[in-house]
C-alpha cells in the first residue's frame, strides 16, 4: 500500500496551485483570468513581475522535487513507485483537482522531478534550453525540446531502470502535450518571441 500511497502524495503535492496563490494573495485576482491563463510561473510574472516569477518557480520545482525524493524514501528506492511518483507530480500541476483539473503546463514541476530522477542530465537539458531559446528566441520550443531530450539522455548516460525512463518520458510527454497552444502557434508563425512585444 506504500506505493500507491506515495503516487496519491505525489498528485496533491504536484497540485499544490503555487502560483495562483500567490497571485491571490497579492493582487486578489485569478491568475487564469489574465495572461495565457496558466497557473505557472510566467503567467505569474506578468502581474507580479519578476519576483513573483522566482517564487512561484522554486515552489513549484520544489514540489516536483520533493514528490519524488518522498517516494524514493517510502518506498526504499522503488524505481516503479519513484518513476509513477514523477509522472503524478506533473499530472498534479496540469491537472489540481483544487482548480477543477486546469492548471499551467508543468515546466518547472518538471524540472523538479527531472532533478531527483538524474541531476547530471538536468545540467545538458538547461544548455540545450538556452541554445534553443538563444538561436530561435522562443520559450515555448526551449522547453519542449529540452524536455523531449531529457529522457533519452537519462536512457543514453545513466542506464537507469526502464521504470524511470518511462516515468520520465511519460513526465515529458505530459509537459509537451499541455503546450499544444504554442505547438499551434509556432506551426502558423504567430508564437510570440523573446524580446519582441505582442502586436
Amino acid at each position: 500500500m506504500i506505493g500507491p500511497l506515495t503516487t496519491l502524495i505525489a498528485y496533491l503535492l504536484g497540485s499544490i496551485p503555487f502560483g495562483y496563490l500567490i497571485v491571490r494573495w497579492q493582487r486578489g485576482i485569478d491568475v487564469r483570468s489574465v495572461g495565457s491563463g496558466s497557473i505557472g510561473a510566467t503567467n505569474v510574472m506578468r502581474n507580479l513581475g519578476i519576483l513573483g516569477f522566482a517564487s512561484t518557480f522554486i515552489l513549484d520545482v520544489g514540489k516536483g522535487l520533493i514528490a519524488v525524493v518522498l517516494a524514493s524514501k517510502m518506498t526504499s528506492g522503488d524505481s516503479t513507485w519513484i518513476a509513477a511518483a514523477a509522472l503524478a507530480a506533473v499530472l498534479g500541476h496540469c491537472f489540481p483537482v483544487w482548480l477543477g483539473f486546469h492548471g499551467g503546463k508543468g515546466v518547472a514541476t518538471g524540472v523538479g522531478v527531472f532533478i531527483a530522477l538524474a541531476p547530471v542530465q538536468v545540467i545538458l537539458v538547461l544548455v540545450i534550453f538556452a541554445v534553443v531559446v538563444a538561436i530561435w528566441r522562443y520559450i515555448s520550443l526551449g522547453s519542449m525540446v529540452a524536455t523531449a531530450a531529457f529522457p533519452i539522455l537519462v536512457y543514453l548516460m545513466k542506464h537507469p531502470p526502464i521504470q524511470v525512463v518511462l516515468g520520465a518520458a511519460g513526465a515529458a510527454v505530459v509537459i509537451i502535450a499541455s503546450h499544444h497552444a504554442n505547438i499551434v502557434r509556432l506551426f502558423k508563425g504567430t508564437e510570440n518571441k523573446l524580446g519582441r512585444k505582442k502586436a
